[in-house]
Formats: structure tokens, C-alpha cells, sequence
């Protein structure tokens, strides 16, 4: 049943409308010749109504016409007609004397040439027509595959949703629960919660303002702190309008590094300085880190810092400045954008 409900794609579309024509042609022959001659004289006219339309549409028009060859596209014109109308001649004349003169052969005429030539420049008319049609069928269907990809991309955002909102409210629960035995535990719980909330809800974003940046930076940082045996000496100095907007993720990159690479979970005397400055409508974000005594066994690859390139190549072009210094046992990040 699937089969019968599925619409014909062009192509599919294409080959009902010649099937059509070849019975039109089939039905106006069977009068004056047989089954078996109008069949086969029913195909040749449909092939070379065929080699017509599609050598114009697919060929000649695209080729000539649309570049601005007129002359030369009306001399290629005349040229197909005059062979299409020739060789139908020839081969419906051939046809017949071999299989269905019996005995009585028709010799060619100049007359039956320019007749297949007239025909076959009503046939080129009409090409115009079957090439409008082709363009409407083709641009109906990509208006449904666009139109199905909508709906499709709508129930996955809705499926998305639906999971991570049902996380968030089993998350507050726990919330509660905790925050009776243990306010520590629920408040890393909320922080949680939070920063699931903003991938959800804010990364999508074109824009985000810089308060909801913040806020998800300093709960990822407090996150972090749990995995670290011993307290690390942050210091986080924020010195700009908070109102403010900015692409989001821009700032992670650099703080997520500092964890990953920059933090030695064995040691006391860890250690992350961050700035954020706002100056003469631009974002100077800045983080200084101390570097291991003994080289992590995960070295930074530098993805992180590749891919924020890019990143920032597509949304500023040049106007931004990204740079990183080692500076043997400290580590320095800077961050420059222009603000809206």
C-alpha cells in the first residue's frame, strides 16, 4: 500500500507523459494502419519527439541561449530539425519498405522530408512548454522535500526538548532532596542543572548576553573544582557592562584548557587568574594559568584553539586577535573582540 501512496518523483513523472504520448500517436495511426505498424511507427515519432524536446532543453538552450548565443543557438536549431526530420524520414521509409510495403516500396520524397521538419518544429514549440513544466514539477517537489525536512527537523527539536526538560525537573527534585541532608551537594546540583540549561537553551543562539556567558563559565569552574583534590587559587575579575552581547561558547575554549591541561590535581599551589575587560568598545577576555611540574599525560593538541580560529574567522573576518604564550611556568591566553 505504501507503494500507491508515495508520489511519482520527475523522472518517474517524465516517463507517464511519454507513455502517454506514445498511445495518443498509437491511437491516431491504428485508423489507417495495423496494430503491428502503428506500434512501431507510434515509437519512432515518440524517439525522435523525444531526441527534439530534450536535445533543446538539456542542450541547446542551456548552452547557447542562456550564454548569449542567439545566432549561433537559431543555426543549432535548424541544424537538429533538419537532421531529426531527415533521419525519421529515412528510417520510417526503411521501416515500411522492409516489413510492411509487401511488395509495393515507397521511394523517398522531398515533400515527406520538410513535413517531418515542420512537424518537428511544432515539436521545438513545445519544448518550451514541457521545459516550464519540468522547472514547475521540479520546484513543487523541492518545495515538499523542503517542507517534509521542516517537519522532521520540527519533531526532533520537540523530541530534544521534550528529554532535556524532563532531566531538568528530575534534576530540581534531586535538588530538594539534597538541599535537606546536604545544601553543598544541591548547590553543585543547581549549577549543574544550570549549565545544562544554557547549552539547551542559549548556545542555539545567534547572540547571548555576556552575564548568561559568565554565569555558565563560573559553574563550570566550580564543577571542575570538585574533581581537584586541593582548592585552586582562582581569581575571576569581571570589569565590563554585563548587558552586554556576544556569540556564545567564544570564552569556554580557554577555561576548558586550563582544566584539562593547565591543572595538576596532585598539587596545592594551582593556580588561574581571569580577566574580563571591556575598552574602547571591545572584549579583552584574558586567563593566566600555572603550568604542571610534570607534563600531564593528555597534552593539548591545540584542536580547541584551531577551532576557535575558525570560528572566529567566520564571525569577525579579521577584526579580532587570538593569542597564546607559554612562558615556561605560566600560560597566558588572550582574547580580543569587537562588542555590538
Amino acid at each position: 500500500m505504501q507503494l500507491f501512496k508515495r508520489k511519482p518523483n520527475i523522472r518517474q513523472q517524465q516517463w507517464m507523459v511519454w507513455i502517454f504520448v506514445f498511445f495518443i500517436v498509437l491511437f491516431s495511426l491504428l485508423p489507417m494502419d495495423g496494430i503491428g505498424q502503428s506500434t512501431v511507427f507510434a515509437l519512432i515519432n515518440t524517439l525522435f519527439y523525444a531526441a527534439i524536446i530534450y536535445g533543446n532543453i538539456l542542450w541547446l538552450f542551456p548552452k547557447l541561449y542562456q550564454t548569449g548565443r542567439l545566432a549561433l543557438y537559431i543555426l543549432a536549431v535548424i541544424v537538429l530539425l533538419l537532421i531529426t526530420g531527415a533521419l525519421r524520414a529515412y528510417l520510417s521509409l526503411y521501416i515500411y519498405n522492409a516489413f510492411f510495403a509487401m511488395g509495393h516500396p515507397t521511394k523517398m520524397k522531398f515533400e515527406a522530408i520538410m513535413s517531418f521538419v515542420i512537424a518537428g518544429l511544432l515539436i521545438f514549440m513545445l519544448s518550451f512548454i514541457f521545459r516550464i513544466a519540468l522547472a514547475y514539477f521540479k520546484l513543487k517537489q523541492q518545495s515538499e522535500d523542503i517542507l517534509v525536512q521542516k517537519t522532521q527537523a520540527e519533531l526532533n527539536l520537540l523530541k530534544s526538548q521534550v528529554q532535556p526538560h524532563f532531566l531538568f525537573n528530575t534534576l530540581n527534585n534531586i535538588y530538594y532532596e539534597a538541599y535537606l541532608e546536604s545544601p553543598r551537594t544541591a548547590a553543585l546540583i543547581e549549577k549543574l542543572s544550570d549549565i545544562m540549561r544554557y547549552f539547551v537553551d542559549e548556545s542555539p543562539r545567534q547572540e547571548v548576553s555576556l552575564a548568561n556567558e559568565v554565569q555558565f563559565l563560573e559553574n563550570y569552574i566550580a564543577l571542575e573544582n570538585i574533581r581537584i583534590r586541593y582548592d585552586v587559587d582562582i581569581t575571576f575579575t569581571k570589569d565590563c557592562d554585563m548587558s552586554l552581547t556576544l556569540p556564545p561558547m567564544l570564552l569556554m575554549t580557554f577555561v576548558e584548557n586550563i582544566f584539562k591541561h593547565g591543572i595538576d590535581k596532585s598539587s596545592s599551589h594551582n593556580k588561574i587568574n581571569i580577566t574580563l575587560l571591556q575598552q574602547n568598545g571591545r572584549l579583552q577576555f584574558t586567563t593566566t594559568n600555572t603550568i604542571p611540574d610534570k607534563p600531564l599525560t593528555t597534552l593539548s593538541t591545540g584542536f580547541g584553539i584551531q577551532n576557535l580560529r575558525k570560528r572566529l574567522v567566520l564571525l569577525y573576518q579579521t577584526d579580532f586577535e587570538l593569542q597564546v604564550e607559554n612562558k615556561g611556568d605560566i600560560y597566558i591566553a588572550q582574547l580580543n573582540i569587537p562588542l555590538a
